[in-house]
Protein backbone atom coordinates (compact mmCIF):
# COMPACT_ATOMS: atom_id res chain seq x y z
CA UNK A 1 0.00 0.00 0.00
CA UNK A 2 2.89 2.20 0.93
CA UNK A 3 4.46 1.87 -2.27
CA UNK A 4 1.21 2.72 -4.25
CA UNK A 5 0.59 5.70 -2.57
CA UNK A 6 4.11 7.14 -3.26
CA UNK A 7 3.35 5.69 -7.07
CA UNK A 8 0.59 7.17 -7.40
CA UNK A 9 1.95 10.51 -6.20
CA UNK A 10 4.74 10.50 -8.35
CA UNK A 11 2.33 10.37 -11.47
CA UNK A 12 1.73 14.01 -13.37
CA UNK A 13 -1.83 15.02 -12.31
CA UNK A 14 -3.65 16.16 -14.79
CA UNK A 15 -6.27 18.89 -14.25
CA UNK A 16 -10.14 19.68 -15.77
CA UNK A 17 -11.49 22.77 -15.35
CA UNK A 18 -15.11 22.60 -14.65
CA UNK A 19 -17.24 25.07 -15.47
CA UNK A 20 -21.12 25.91 -15.46
CA UNK A 21 -22.34 28.78 -17.10
CA UNK A 22 -26.38 30.15 -17.17
CA UNK A 23 -26.89 32.61 -20.32
CA UNK A 24 -23.79 34.37 -19.92
CA UNK A 25 -21.62 33.44 -23.15
CA UNK A 26 -19.23 36.65 -23.03
CA UNK A 27 -18.26 35.84 -19.66
CA UNK A 28 -17.29 31.99 -20.90
CA UNK A 29 -15.49 34.26 -23.54
CA UNK A 30 -13.44 36.12 -21.19
CA UNK A 31 -13.01 33.09 -19.35
CA UNK A 32 -10.98 31.30 -21.64
CA UNK A 33 -8.94 33.86 -22.89
CA UNK A 34 -7.34 33.94 -18.88
CA UNK A 35 -7.24 30.11 -19.33
CA UNK A 36 -5.20 30.41 -22.77
CA UNK A 37 -2.79 32.70 -21.35
CA UNK A 38 -2.00 30.63 -18.38
CA UNK A 39 1.83 29.75 -17.52
CA UNK A 40 3.74 26.67 -17.79
CA UNK A 41 3.16 23.60 -19.77
CA UNK A 42 0.59 21.77 -16.92
CA UNK A 43 -1.49 19.40 -18.71
CA UNK A 44 -5.09 20.50 -18.38
CA UNK A 45 -8.74 20.08 -20.34
CA UNK A 46 -11.57 22.52 -20.24
CA UNK A 47 -15.35 21.08 -19.25
CA UNK A 48 -18.22 23.85 -19.66
CA UNK A 49 -21.89 22.60 -18.71
CA UNK A 50 -24.11 24.86 -20.05
CA UNK A 51 -27.26 24.40 -17.92
CA UNK A 52 -30.03 24.96 -19.95
CA UNK A 53 -29.14 28.25 -21.30
CA UNK A 54 -31.30 30.48 -23.72
CA UNK A 55 -27.90 32.40 -24.72
CA UNK A 56 -25.92 29.39 -25.59
CA UNK A 57 -22.01 29.62 -25.89
CA UNK A 58 -21.18 27.53 -28.02
CA UNK A 59 -19.87 30.07 -30.63
CA UNK A 60 -17.83 31.60 -28.32
CA UNK A 61 -16.55 28.35 -26.99
CA UNK A 62 -15.44 28.07 -31.19
CA UNK A 63 -12.99 30.52 -30.79
CA UNK A 64 -11.05 28.63 -28.76
CA UNK A 65 -9.27 25.89 -30.95
CA UNK A 66 -5.85 26.06 -28.86
CA UNK A 67 -7.28 24.80 -25.58
CA UNK A 68 -9.07 20.88 -25.20
CA UNK A 69 -12.61 21.77 -24.65
CA UNK A 70 -15.56 19.45 -23.69
CA UNK A 71 -18.97 21.63 -24.07
CA UNK A 72 -22.35 19.83 -23.01
CA UNK A 73 -26.08 21.44 -23.04
CA UNK A 74 -28.51 20.23 -20.81
CA UNK A 75 -31.38 21.12 -18.91
CA UNK A 76 -31.57 23.47 -16.21
CA UNK A 77 -30.93 21.23 -12.57
CA UNK A 78 -28.72 24.41 -10.81
CA UNK A 79 -24.84 25.06 -10.51
CA UNK A 80 -24.00 22.15 -8.38
CA UNK A 81 -25.74 19.58 -10.31
CA UNK A 82 -23.67 20.71 -13.55
CA UNK A 83 -20.54 20.64 -11.91
CA UNK A 84 -20.86 17.06 -10.85
CA UNK A 85 -22.38 16.55 -14.20
CA UNK A 86 -19.05 18.28 -15.69
CA UNK A 87 -16.77 15.97 -12.60
CA UNK A 88 -18.27 13.09 -14.71
CA UNK A 89 -17.67 14.11 -17.79
CA UNK A 90 -13.65 15.40 -17.30
CA UNK A 91 -11.02 13.04 -17.83
CA UNK A 92 -8.84 14.63 -15.02
CA UNK A 93 -7.32 13.49 -12.00
CA UNK A 94 -7.79 16.50 -10.15
CA UNK A 95 -11.58 18.82 -10.85
CA UNK A 96 -10.97 22.65 -10.65
CA UNK A 97 -14.48 24.28 -10.20
CA UNK A 98 -14.72 27.84 -11.56
CA UNK A 99 -17.12 30.25 -11.78
CA UNK A 100 -17.91 31.82 -15.32
CA UNK A 101 -17.66 35.33 -13.80
CA UNK A 102 -14.20 34.60 -12.91
CA UNK A 103 -10.81 35.17 -14.77
CA UNK A 104 -7.37 33.59 -13.51
CA UNK A 105 -4.29 34.76 -12.18
CA UNK A 106 -1.41 34.13 -15.12
CA UNK A 107 0.36 31.60 -12.67
CA UNK A 108 -2.97 29.69 -11.13
CA UNK A 109 -2.53 26.82 -12.16
CA UNK A 110 1.41 26.69 -11.30
CA UNK A 111 0.84 27.45 -7.95
CA UNK A 112 -1.96 24.78 -7.61
CA UNK A 113 0.67 22.32 -8.96
CA UNK A 114 3.19 23.00 -6.84
CA UNK A 115 1.48 23.18 -3.92
CA UNK A 116 -0.05 19.89 -4.59
CA UNK A 117 2.97 18.46 -5.23
CA UNK A 118 4.60 19.88 -2.39
CA UNK A 119 1.85 18.67 -0.04
CA UNK A 120 -1.53 16.71 -1.39
CA UNK A 121 -4.86 17.87 -0.15
CA UNK A 122 -8.50 16.34 -1.66
CA UNK A 123 -10.27 19.97 -1.37
CA UNK A 124 -8.66 23.22 -1.73
CA UNK A 125 -9.87 26.80 -2.59
CA UNK A 126 -8.05 29.86 -3.33
CA UNK A 127 -8.48 33.62 -2.97
CA UNK A 128 -10.46 36.46 -4.98
CA UNK A 129 -10.01 39.91 -5.44
CA UNK A 130 -10.92 42.66 -8.18
CA UNK A 131 -9.00 43.16 -11.21
CA UNK A 132 -7.55 46.19 -12.67
CA UNK A 133 -10.31 46.50 -15.34
CA UNK A 134 -13.26 45.73 -13.11
CA UNK A 135 -15.28 48.89 -12.30
CA UNK A 136 -15.36 50.52 -9.33
CA UNK A 137 -18.91 48.83 -7.86
CA UNK A 138 -17.17 45.56 -8.36
CA UNK A 139 -14.12 46.70 -6.91
CA UNK A 140 -15.48 48.06 -3.93
CA UNK A 141 -17.45 45.05 -3.57
CA UNK A 142 -14.67 42.63 -3.89
CA UNK A 143 -13.20 45.14 -1.01
CA UNK A 144 -16.15 44.24 1.45
CA UNK A 145 -16.21 40.36 0.50
CA UNK A 146 -13.06 39.64 0.91
CA UNK A 147 -11.24 41.68 3.15
CA UNK A 148 -10.09 40.66 6.86
CA UNK A 149 -11.79 43.47 8.46
CA UNK A 150 -15.35 42.81 7.17
CA UNK A 151 -15.27 39.51 6.60
CA UNK A 152 -12.66 37.66 8.82
CA UNK A 153 -11.00 36.47 6.24
CA UNK A 154 -13.62 33.40 5.80
CA UNK A 155 -12.71 33.98 2.09
CA UNK A 156 -9.65 33.17 1.48
CA UNK A 157 -7.74 36.07 3.31
CA UNK A 158 -3.81 34.87 4.68
CA UNK A 159 -5.85 34.83 8.34
CA UNK A 160 -9.35 33.14 8.87
CA UNK A 161 -11.35 33.02 12.58
CA UNK A 162 -12.47 29.50 11.77
CA UNK A 163 -11.31 26.52 9.42
CA UNK A 164 -10.91 27.27 5.88
CA UNK A 165 -14.13 26.37 3.68
CA UNK A 166 -13.54 26.59 -0.19
CA UNK A 167 -16.11 28.45 -1.94
CA UNK A 168 -17.47 26.88 -5.81
CA UNK A 169 -15.71 30.03 -7.61
CA UNK A 170 -12.89 28.97 -6.98
CA UNK A 171 -11.93 25.38 -5.65
CA UNK A 172 -10.49 22.42 -6.31
CA UNK A 173 -11.59 18.58 -5.56
CA UNK A 174 -9.41 15.38 -6.21
CA UNK A 175 -11.41 12.39 -8.14
CA UNK A 176 -11.31 10.31 -4.96
CA UNK A 177 -13.22 13.47 -2.91
CA UNK A 178 -15.87 13.31 -5.57
CA UNK A 179 -16.48 9.97 -5.95
CA UNK A 180 -16.83 8.84 -2.72
CA UNK A 181 -18.67 12.01 -1.94
CA UNK A 182 -21.11 12.53 -4.79
CA UNK A 183 -20.00 15.65 -5.26
CA UNK A 184 -22.39 18.87 -4.55
CA UNK A 185 -25.69 18.79 -3.80
CA UNK A 186 -29.19 20.79 -4.03
CA UNK A 187 -29.02 23.80 -1.57
CA UNK A 188 -28.09 26.83 -3.63
CA UNK A 189 -26.59 28.95 -2.76
CA UNK A 190 -24.53 27.29 0.68
CA UNK A 191 -23.82 23.98 -1.99
CA UNK A 192 -20.28 24.40 -1.46
CA UNK A 193 -19.69 24.78 2.25
CA UNK A 194 -22.26 21.83 2.52
CA UNK A 195 -20.02 19.80 0.05
CA UNK A 196 -17.24 20.82 2.64
CA UNK A 197 -18.22 20.13 5.67
CA UNK A 198 -19.43 16.33 4.12
CA UNK A 199 -15.83 15.72 2.82
CA UNK A 200 -14.46 16.39 6.58
CA UNK A 201 -17.23 14.20 7.88
CA UNK A 202 -15.21 11.23 5.28
CA UNK A 203 -11.86 12.22 6.71
CA UNK A 204 -11.03 14.42 3.91
CA UNK A 205 -9.20 18.08 4.78
CA UNK A 206 -9.43 21.17 2.76
CA UNK A 207 -6.77 24.17 2.77
CA UNK A 208 -6.68 27.38 0.80
CA UNK A 209 -4.01 27.97 -1.14
CA UNK A 210 -3.38 32.08 -1.40
CA UNK A 211 -1.61 31.88 -4.63
CA UNK A 212 -4.28 30.40 -6.33
CA UNK A 213 -5.31 33.64 -7.21
CA UNK A 214 -8.83 34.86 -9.48
CA UNK A 215 -10.40 37.97 -10.09
CA UNK A 216 -14.22 37.79 -9.31
CA UNK A 217 -16.16 39.98 -11.39
CA UNK A 218 -19.95 39.71 -10.09
CA UNK A 219 -21.49 41.10 -12.71
CA UNK A 220 -24.65 42.29 -10.18
CA UNK A 221 -27.37 45.29 -9.73
CA UNK A 222 -27.45 46.52 -6.61
CA UNK A 223 -30.66 44.56 -5.65
CA UNK A 224 -29.38 41.22 -6.84
CA UNK A 225 -26.51 41.66 -4.65
CA UNK A 226 -29.18 42.49 -1.52
CA UNK A 227 -30.81 39.03 -2.69
CA UNK A 228 -27.50 37.25 -2.41
CA UNK A 229 -26.32 38.28 0.49
CA UNK A 230 -29.49 37.65 2.13
CA UNK A 231 -29.23 33.70 0.62
CA UNK A 232 -25.84 33.56 1.81
CA UNK A 233 -27.41 33.94 5.55
CA UNK A 234 -30.13 32.15 5.13
CA UNK A 235 -27.82 29.36 3.43
CA UNK A 236 -25.72 29.49 6.88
CA UNK A 237 -28.87 28.64 9.04
CA UNK A 238 -29.93 26.10 7.22
CA UNK A 239 -25.86 24.77 7.05
CA UNK A 240 -26.22 25.16 10.88
CA UNK A 241 -29.10 22.65 11.29
CA UNK A 242 -27.50 20.12 9.03
CA UNK A 243 -24.26 20.42 10.07
CA UNK A 244 -24.34 21.53 13.55
CA UNK A 245 -20.78 21.10 14.82
CA UNK A 246 -19.26 23.15 12.19
CA UNK A 247 -21.39 25.99 13.36
CA UNK A 248 -19.51 29.22 14.95
CA UNK A 249 -20.01 32.17 16.46
CA UNK A 250 -18.35 33.68 13.78
CA UNK A 251 -21.68 33.33 11.54
CA UNK A 252 -23.16 34.99 14.41
CA UNK A 253 -21.00 38.15 13.19
CA UNK A 254 -23.31 40.45 11.30
CA UNK A 255 -26.17 39.95 13.25
CA UNK A 256 -24.45 41.31 16.11
CA UNK A 257 -22.97 44.01 14.34
CA UNK A 258 -26.58 45.12 13.19
CA UNK A 259 -27.54 44.40 17.25
CA UNK A 260 -24.93 47.03 17.80
CA UNK A 261 -25.39 49.26 15.78
CA UNK A 262 -29.20 49.79 16.80
CA UNK A 263 -28.13 49.42 20.33
CA UNK A 264 -25.45 52.63 19.47
CA UNK A 265 -28.53 55.09 17.85
CA UNK A 266 -30.58 54.20 20.80
CA UNK A 267 -27.73 54.85 23.77
CA UNK A 268 -26.94 58.09 21.46
CA UNK A 269 -30.30 59.42 21.69
CA UNK A 270 -30.14 59.13 25.83
CA UNK A 271 -26.93 61.29 25.74
CA UNK A 272 -24.39 57.73 25.52
CA UNK A 273 -22.82 58.21 22.09
CA UNK A 274 -19.55 55.90 23.20
CA UNK A 275 -20.81 52.77 21.63
CA UNK A 276 -21.66 55.09 18.48
CA UNK A 277 -18.58 56.50 18.72
CA UNK A 278 -17.00 52.74 18.50
CA UNK A 279 -18.92 51.90 15.67
CA UNK A 280 -18.10 55.12 13.97
CA UNK A 281 -14.75 54.69 14.45
CA UNK A 282 -14.30 51.18 13.05
CA UNK A 283 -16.13 52.14 9.85
CA UNK A 284 -14.07 55.05 9.35
CA UNK A 285 -10.90 52.58 9.51
CA UNK A 286 -12.64 50.34 6.91
CA UNK A 287 -13.70 53.21 5.00
CA UNK A 288 -9.78 54.40 4.98
CA UNK A 289 -8.09 51.01 4.25
CA UNK A 290 -10.33 50.86 1.34
CA UNK A 291 -9.41 54.41 0.17
CA UNK A 292 -5.97 53.65 0.45
CA UNK A 293 -6.07 50.60 -1.66
CA UNK A 294 -8.91 51.53 -4.27
CA UNK A 295 -7.49 55.11 -4.61
CA UNK A 296 -10.67 56.42 -5.48
CA UNK A 297 -13.01 59.08 -3.62
CA UNK A 298 -16.01 57.01 -4.34
CA UNK A 299 -14.77 54.94 -1.55
CA UNK A 300 -16.22 57.39 0.80
CA UNK A 301 -19.26 56.96 0.54
CA UNK A 302 -19.98 53.64 -1.30
CA UNK A 303 -17.77 51.41 1.05
CA UNK A 304 -20.08 52.47 4.07
CA UNK A 305 -23.15 51.81 2.03
CA UNK A 306 -21.79 48.24 1.02
CA UNK A 307 -20.61 46.99 4.18
CA UNK A 308 -24.16 48.01 5.91
CA UNK A 309 -25.77 46.15 2.90
CA UNK A 310 -23.93 43.27 3.35
CA UNK A 311 -24.61 42.94 6.89
CA UNK A 312 -27.61 44.11 7.23
CA UNK A 313 -29.27 41.33 4.23
CA UNK A 314 -26.90 38.50 5.83
CA UNK A 315 -28.14 39.27 9.39
CA UNK A 316 -31.75 39.24 8.30
CA UNK A 317 -31.40 36.14 6.20
CA UNK A 318 -29.49 34.40 9.16
CA UNK A 319 -31.79 35.22 11.31
CA UNK A 320 -35.37 34.42 9.44
CA UNK A 321 -33.61 30.76 8.86
CA UNK A 322 -32.58 30.28 12.56
CA UNK A 323 -36.18 31.53 14.07
CA UNK A 324 -37.65 29.10 11.78
CA UNK A 325 -35.47 26.38 11.83
CA UNK A 326 -33.97 26.44 15.51
CA UNK A 327 -36.97 27.68 17.65
CA UNK A 328 -40.17 26.15 15.28
CA UNK A 329 -37.99 23.35 14.32
CA UNK A 330 -39.44 23.88 10.93
CA UNK A 331 -38.37 21.77 7.95
CA UNK A 332 -35.88 23.41 5.71
CA UNK A 333 -36.39 21.71 2.34
CA UNK A 334 -40.62 22.65 3.17
CA UNK A 335 -40.33 26.17 5.10
CA UNK A 336 -37.51 27.41 2.33
CA UNK A 337 -38.20 25.06 -0.84
CA UNK A 338 -36.84 28.00 -3.25
CA UNK A 339 -33.42 27.04 -1.36
CA UNK A 340 -33.16 23.75 -2.89
CA UNK A 341 -33.29 22.99 -6.86
CA UNK A 342 -35.61 20.24 -7.65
Amino acid sequence: MAFFIVYFYSMPLVYSFVIPVYNRPEEIQELLHSIQALNGSIPFEVVIVDDGSELKSDKAISLFSSLTIKYYYKENTGPGDSRNFGMRQANGDYFIILDSDCLLSPDYLISVHRSLKESFIDCFGGPDKAHASFNFRQKAISFVMTSFLTTGGVRGGQKALKRFEPRSFNMGLSRSAFEESGGFGDLHPGEDPELVHRLWDLGFDSTLIKEALVYHKRRITWLSYLRQIYKFGLARSILNQQHPKYSSVVFWLPTLLVVMAIMALFLACYGLPYLLIAGGSYLFLITLVALVQLMDLRALYMIPMIFAIQNLAYAAGFLNGWWALSVFKKAPRKRFSNMFFK
